[in-house]
C-alpha cells in the first residue's frame, strides 16, 4: 500500500442505509494494514450502531484529520458533525439531510485543502435529499459544484475491467439524441488524462463501443458509428489518443478482448455497467474523473432493506478505500516530480 501525507475522508452516506455498518466493517478489515481513514459522522450514532449489530468497535473522536493516523490501528477515527444524528435504520428522514450534506461538504473542503488524501463517499439517497431541497441530480454533480468543475466523468473500476459511459442516467430512448461528438470527445479526453495521471498508464489504450448492435454493421443497423462516433475518434487520434473502435459491444468484454485495452468507453449506462457488475459485482468501485481531488465510492446503493441486519458486504467500500489511496498516492508522487 502506498503511503499518504493525509488520511482518507469517508463520508457518512444515508444514515438510514448500510453506510455506517460497512464503515465499521471496513475499519475492522483495514485497521492493521491501512489505508488510514476517518469518517465524518456522529460518533454516538456509530457507537450505537456497532452495539445494535453486535460488532464491537472502539470509536476515537478526533478534532483534526491528521489525528487519524495515530489512532487508526486501535480505534475508528470520527470527525464529528455539528449535529447529532439518531440511529434510525431503514427509515428515511428528511431531517437528516443537513448532516449528510455537511459530511460531504466537509470532506470535499478538507481534500481541497490537502488535509484529506482523498474522498470516499458512502451511498446517499437522492430522493430524500431532494425532498429536503437538495438541488442537484446526484452525488457526483454536487461534488462537481463544490469543486467548481463543470464536467466530470464516471468510471467503474475493478481488477478485471474499467468502464466509462458517455451518457449515464437517462432513458435509453434519449441516448441517441444525447450522444454528441462533444460528449464523446470530452469523455475520452478526461478518461485518457485520468489513466495517465491517476492510474500511471503512460500510453493508455481505450476501446470504444459502438451504439448499435454489431457497431451498426456498416450502416445497416444504424449510422451513428459512421456519422458520429468514428469521426470523433479520428479527431481524438489526431490529438495522440490511442483509441480502438468503434467496436461491437457484444465482443468487447471477454477475457481475451479485455487484455487489449486499459479502459472501455461505452455509449450508455447499461452497456458499461452490465459487464463490470457481472465480473466484479461486490468489488467494483465508482471513480469520479475530472475532480481536483480523488473521489471513489462503493458501486452500490443505500440498501435500506437490509440496514441494521449486519449482513451488508463491505467489499466494495474496502476496494474504494484501497483504490482511493493508490490514486491519491500517485497524484502525490507526481506533484513531487
Amino acid at each position: 500500500m502506498r503511503s499518504l501525507r493525509a488520511p482518507l475522508a469517508l463520508t457518512m452516506g444515508e444514515p438510514a442505509g448500510i453506510g455506517g455498518e460497512i464503515t465499521l466493517a471496513a475499519w475492522h478489515e483495514l485497521n492493521v494494514a491501512g489505508p488510514a481513514f476517518f469518517v465524518l459522522d456522529d460518533p454516538a450514532r456509530l457507537a450505537a450502531l456497532a452495539e445494535a449489530i453486535g460488532r464491537p468497535t472502539p470509536i476515537a473522536v478526533i478534532d483534526h484529520p491528521a489525528a487519524a493516523f495515530a489512532v487508526f490501528g486501535e480505534a475508528l477515527p470520527v470527525l464529528p458533525l455539528s449535529a447529532s444524528v439518531p440511529l434510525a435504520l431503514g427509515t428515511l428522514r428528511a431531517a437528516t439531510a443537513p448532516a449528510v450534506l455537511e459530511s460531504i461538504e466537509t470532506a470535499t473542503r478538507l481534500a481541497a485543502a490537502g488535509e484529506a488524501g482523498a474522498v470516499v463517499t458512502n451511498p446517499i439517497h437522492k430522493a430524500i435529499l431532494q425532498e429536503a431541497g437538495f438541488p442537484h441530480p446526484g452525488h457526483t454533480e454536487f461534488l462537481a459544484a463544490l469543486a467548481g468543475v463543470e464536467r466530470t466523468v464516471m468510471m467503474l473500476a475493478s481488477d478485471e475491467l474499467r468502464v466509462v459511459p458517455v451518457t449515464i442516467h437517462i432513458a435509453l430512448e434519449r441516448v441517441p439524441a444525447a450522444l454528441t461528438a462533444a460528449a464523446i470527445e470530452e469523455t475520452a479526453r478526461i478518461t485518457h488524462a485520468a489513466l495517465v495521471r491517476d492510474f500511471g498508464i503512460a500510453l493508455p489504450r481505450i476501446a470504444v463501443a459502438g451504439l448499435n448492435p454489431h457497431a451498426g454493421e456498416d450502416g445497416r443497423m444504424g449510422r451513428q458509428e459512421i456519422d458520429l462516433i468514428a469521426p470523433a475518434l479520428d479527431r481524438l487520434r489526431a490529438e495522440g489518443l490511442n483509441l480502438i473502435g468503434p467496436l461491437s459491444a457484444d465482443t468487447m468484454f471477454h477475457a481475451r478482448a479485455r487484455r487489449t485495452y486499459d479502459a472501455a468507453l461505452c455509449m450508455y449506462h447499461d452497456q458499461a455497467l452490465i459487464p463490470i457488475k457481472t465480473l466484479a459485482f461486490d468489488e467494483g468501485v465508482n471513480v469520479t474523473l475530472g475532480l481536483p481531488f480523488v473521489r471513489t465510492s462503493p458501486d452500490h446503493g443505500t440498501a435500506l432493506d437490509i440496514a441494521g441486519r449486519g449482513i451488508a458486504r463491505a467489499a466494495s467500500l474496502i476496494s474504494a478505500c484501497n483504490l482511493a489511496a493508490d490514486l491519491a498516492a500517485r497524484r502525490q508522487e507526481r506533484s513531487r516530480s
